[in-house]
């Protein structure tokens, strides 16, 4: 996928959040947890991450049942070999056990960051 494309790709992510991507954004956005940037449906690579820490090098994906493990691995891999660490989400958690979602993001964050392979 071109850049353009991606972007507008991204874009439309946005517009067309799940509840539980918007809930999980209301609660990370304009550094609400630990101070820390998070940008959403944001392009790394050939891929488009739900929500992205660079400063903390974390990758937080909410899945749902579309989601395929095959395809997910590789992803996680892709994204792992340039450093990031990756904390995958369920939707019925975030919707349901926000609390606990929000603990293990802020658990993640506050680990020392992954070096790069």
């Amino acid at each position: 996928m071109r850049d353009r494309a991606k972007l507008q790709f991204a874009r439309s992510l946005r517009r067309e959040m799940t509840d539980a991507e918007r809930l999980l954004w209301y609660h990370l956005r304009n550094r609400q947890l630990m101070g820390v940037k998070f940008r959403r449906q944001h392009p790394v690579g050939p891929f488009v991450v739900d929500f992205l820490s660079l400063e903390a090098r974390l990758v937080v994906e909410v899945d749902g049942s579309q989601h395929s493990a095959g395809v997910d691995a590789g992803r996680t891999r892709f994204l792992e070999r340039r450093g990031f660490r990756m904390l995958r989400l369920w939707n019925h958690d975030v919707l349901v056990r926000t609390e606990q979602v929000l603990e293990a993001i802020h658990a993640a964050l506050a680990a020392p960051p992954p070096r790069r392979h």
